[in-house]
């Protein structure tokens, strides 16, 4: 019924993304509330059904007590409730099913309780036999327990498209001749406008400066680690955030024509055509079913043509219908994954997609964003290079001593760097921020700067040489002191790499899976990260569309690829992957893309979730054979193989049976909590 609803779902080409995004998610929720509504009242249906059941009422001693006239007809009242309201999303999923030529769990309960209802119907109103109504009801009762269970499991359906476009600002500050400002909505902007943005704003649609100049932030959305330098002539992306400086930006791009909206058209498709893996439970419940309606026929047949009576013949052949479906496999996927996501909550992982989960026992591939993943996504100092007879020590000093007045993200890196080696602050006056290219002021009573190769380039200053030179071929971000307008030192910083990367990757290639990094940054980057984490492959320079088909190239190698990121550059990726991994300190983007979120921010719970894949994999198959091997035996009893030697299964044996399997299932689920001893 899940697929056959996803799919009834979809939304048409060119179907606006957020808006189908609420939709999709106020349905799981919707089917969420309603399984749980049906089995709550089926529940309370049920408890005058089993006291009005004869061997309810033998096995606990009341039957003389609890028996009076008509009770047969109460009982058939309460089971009629549960049989059309409790049952009905199996009697429509069997339609969908059977219109999609693909039977499954809804054809095999669907048959089961419409067996058991029709023929227990009519041994109430005169036909000799036993009726099958507490059959019929614990098996409605526990089939829309375990799809309630199933539901909730993924009812964190994707609200990325929203939060993609909660990113652009809802107004902006639009120029007119004259230059004075008006907040106008964005949608007002048309191409050749000019709007003003104000430091720390985000840029409202994609443009080129036209005046100004600053660095800004285009992390969450190009995956470029470091602040970009904009200038006039430069292109602006819609979303990113303004550093330091005012800029004007000639508007180029609005609507469905600029990068985000892009982006959220790549996370629409991937969402849209990610194939749905065909789950074992509902392989299991197809072959039940044709075992079951084969056997049932079979049986009819062969106890009409060895000349039994009509009824004898026909109760055979319901009971092997009825007990073909058994209450363990409705549960048997449901109550792993349900310890399984329990395990996982408290070690800091939060499953959201089931089917994604299950996807993770056999990855081939992962592919890690570089910024804020495999990194720490901010700055530290790498290389200190000092000139004129200076000590590394007097370099940061002074250059942190500029920087403890600024915002930005090099500048809280200097500053950091300086705090760890414990330098005092330099005494600093008269601070001001250059924009797009660094930061002055008076220190220690001399003019000192904090600038970018640019300004350096500006100013005619050669950096070229030595050391300092050589620092501009590691892909770290330099930046050079001066000292009353002479090169006193440079300063190199990059991306910091998290510790926990490298115990990561490691544990992965010895599980003989490929670690790749796909990334925005500069190949030099890349490379440097790369070699330092000892990683199969990367990719550098990646945008987010390329990102996706870079995914698909893998997949189309036969490789079950792993996405794992944290940011907007990624989401196209996330869903464009078979299992997708959000990094918890990430954006939000990131998360409502992903199948699974790791709240911890630590590349090594992606380790954990395969494992834990795995175990749960083998846990289902197991429960799977506990829920289906008894009918190796139940069935040929239940058909009457051991007529000749005297004896004929009774319904409540194979009841019996089926409440057996269904205690062992739930107990062989429990123990999956014995794999979280081995988690660190």
């Amino acid at each position: 019924m899940e697929h056959a609803s996803h799919a009834a779902h979809q939304p048409e080409a060119g179907q606006a993304g957020p808006q189908h995004s609420a939709g999709h998610g106020s349905h799981h929720a919707h089917m969420v509330a309603d399984f749980r509504r049906r089995f709550w009242v089926s529940l309370v249906l049920s408890v005058p059904i089993l006291a009005l059941a004869p061997l309810i009422q033998e096995t606990l001693g009341v039957a003389d007590a609890w028996a009076f006239g008509g009770d047969r007809f109460i009982q058939w009242g309460f089971s009629t409730g549960v049989y059309f309201y409790g049952g009905w999303p199996f009697l429509t999923g069997i339609v969908t099913e059977l219109r999609g030529r693909a039977p499954g769990m809804m054809t095999l309960i669907a048959v089961a309780i419409t067996t058991a209802y029709v023929y227990s119907s009519t041994i109430t109103f005169g036909v000799s036999g036993d009726g099958f109504f507490w059959e019929l009801a614990t098996l409605i009762d526990v089939m829309l327990l375990g799809h309630w269970l199933e539901m909730r499991s993924i009812l964190g359906a994707s609200r990325a498209l929203e939060l993609l476009a909660s990113l652009m600002p809802a107004d902006a500050h639009r120029l007119s001749a004259d230059g004075t400002t008006s907040d106008v909505p964005v949608a007002e902007l048309r191409p050749g406008d000019r709007v003003l943005v104000r430091p720390g704003e985000r840029v409202p649609t994609d443009g080129v400066v036209a005046d100004g100049r600053s660095s800004v932030n285009e992390a969450m959305l190009t995956g470029e680690s470091a602040p970009v330098e904009k200038r006039e002539g430069l292109q602006v992306i819609g979303g990113s955030v303004n550093g330091e400086g005012a800029l004007t930006v000639e508007v180029q791009r609005t609507g469905e024509e600029t990068y985000l909206a892009q982006v959220i058209e790549l996370v629409r498709q991937a969402q849209e055509t990610r194939s749905r893996t065909q789950r074992l439970a509902d392989r299991a419940a197809f072959w039940l079913t044709i075992v079951g309606i084969t056997a049932g026929a079979a049986t009819l047949i062969g106890w009409f043509g060895a000349s039994a009576t009509a009824n004898f013949a026909l109760q055979r052949a319901v009971t092997v219908v009825i007990i073909t479906c058994p209450h363990a496999l409705g549960l048997a996927i449901p109550l792993a994954v349900s310890v399984s996501t329990s395990i996982a909550a408290r070690h800091g992982l939060l499953i959201r997609d089931r089917a994604g989960f299950e996807r993770a026992r056999s990855i081939d591939a992962i592919v890690f964003d570089k910024t804020g993943t495999l990194t720490e996504g901010r700055f530290g100092v790498t290389a200190v290079v000092p000139l004129d007879g200076r000590s590394e020590d007097d370099v940061l000093r002074l250059a942190a001593g500029i920087e403890r007045s600024s915002e930005h993200p090099i500048a809280r890196g200097i500053v950091e760097a300086a705090e760890a080696r414990g330098l005092g602050g330099a005494r600093v006056s008269g601070f001001a921020a250059i924009p797009g290219r660094g930061a002055s002021g008076v220190v220690d009573g001399r003019d000192a700067k904090v600038v970018s190769p640019g300004y350096l380039r500006e100013q005619g200053i050669a950096a070229d040489a030595g050391k300092v030179g050589a620092l501009g071929g590691t892909g770290d971000t330099v930046v050079y002191l001066l000292i009353e307008g002479a090169l006193a030192g440079a300063i190199a910083l990059g991306d910091i790499v998290r510790e926990e990367s490298r115990t990561a990757v490691n544990d992965l290639k010895a599980m003989g899976i490929r670690v790749i990094m796909l990334t925005g940054d500069a190949e030099a980057v890349a490379r440097s990260v790369a070699d330092e984490l000892g990683l199969d492959d990367f990719f550098a320079e990646v945008l987010p569309g390329e990102k996706a088909a870079k995914i698909r190239q893998l997949k189309q190698r036969g490789l079950t690829v792993a996405m794992v990121g944290d940011g907007v550059n990624d989401a196209p990726a996330l869903t464009e992957a078979d299992v997708g991994i959000a990094i918890g300190a990430g954006t939000d983007v990131a998360i409502e893309s992903a199948d699974v979120v790791l709240a911890r921010s630590d590349p090594r719970d992606v380790v954990t979730i395969v494992r834990l894949a795995q175990a749960t994999y083998r846990k289902m198959v197991q429960n799977l054979w506990w829920a289906t091997a008894y009918n190796l035996i139940a069935i040929p009893l239940a058909a009457g193989a051991l007529y000749s030697w005297g004896y004929v299964m009774p319904p409540a044996v194979g009841a019996a049976l089926m409440s057996a399997s269904t205690v062992i299932v739930a107990i062989n689920a429990q123990l999956l909590r014995r794999f979280e001893r081995t988690l660190a």
